[in-house]
């Protein structure tokens, strides 16, 4: 009986590996500079430093190549005391079909007094069959300045590419000194193509983006947003200090192609160089 039940082991198929990183990072100021005071990087999750700036500037690189089901991918990021942290990645993050379970990426983001943060990943790209799901928090100290982007592409039209059966939670969470400051959240189930054609959905958008933008000036900054913005995008103060963007777009490139000039404008020029490769 031991001998059958080996054996029916043995006949079993493998399971298949899932992805796991864990990127931990800190900035502190040093003098009229920035430095990294924390460096951890676990698993899939790696990180690469141009030197191109006063700030510190990382690269986050996912090294297993996308995200499938039961994959787990954690960043946490502290701008410390007077520092200036950009994070962007190297390349759009790919979200693949998935044969079982859900992947999952958690990001939590500190900016402390002083400091400023520049959250900038390149295009997420939901394929057919994606289970996904996302969470991003931030907490911010009361002079705290900070830039979000989050741009999504349903599908690579150049590709021919459709969703018609995809999952995806996304959930954002902003707070200032511990209170509530901005929330969003997301979710797409099933046939996506037939949803965002809707005329109040989406009109036909096969990609899509928010930008949020925390600082002193964002008032000051608005008309100039708007003046960059098509018909099928927005921008309001939810805030006196608080501006918010959201576009669609037919494609990528047209997403692109707006967001470029916004976060050339919000980041004073200082938007990484990957994301003009």
């Amino acid at each position: 009986m031991r001998e059958d039940l080996d054996e029916a082991v043995r006949r079993m198929p493998a399971a298949q590996p899932r992805a796991e990183g864990h990127l931990s990072l800190a900035t502190k100021a040093r003098g009229p500079v920035s430095a990294i005071d924390r460096l951890r990087a676990q698993g899939a999750m790696k990180a690469l430093f141009p030197r191109r700036s006063p700030g510190v500037e990382a690269i986050v690189i996912n090294t297993s190549g996308g995200l499938t089901g039961g994959d787990r991918l954690a960043v946490e990021a502290r701008a410390g005391a007077g520092s200036s942290l950009c994070l962007t990645t190297q390349a759009a993050e790919r979200a693949y079909r998935a044969n079982g379970g859900v992947a999952r990426m958690d990001t939590v983001l500190t900016v402390e007094a002083g400091a400023e943060m520049l959250w900038l990943p390149q295009e997420l790209i939901l394929y057919d069959g994606a289970r996904l799901e996302r969470r991003l928090s931030a907490d911010l100290a009361a002079d705290a300045r900070f830039l979000l982007v989050e741009p999504v592409i349903l599908g690579r039209a150049a590709m021919g590419e459709t969703l018609r059966d995809v999952t995806f939670r996304d959930r954002i969470e902003i707070r200032r000194e511990a209170v509530p400051l901005y929330s969003d959240g997301l979710f797409l189930r099933g046939d996506v193509a037939a949803q965002m054609a809707r005329p109040a959905l989406g009109c036909g958008a096969g990609a899509m983006a928010q930008v949020v933008f925390v600082s002193p000036d964002a008032g000051a900054r608005l008309g100039a947003v708007r003046a960059l913005l098509p018909a099928s995008g927005g921008a309001s103060m939810l805030a006196p200090d608080l501006l918010v963007v959201r576009l669609l777009a037919g494609d990528g490139y047209a997403l692109r192609t707006t967001l470029l000039p916004i976060l050339d404008r919000l980041s004073r020029d200082r938007l990484p160089t990957s994301w003009r490769l």
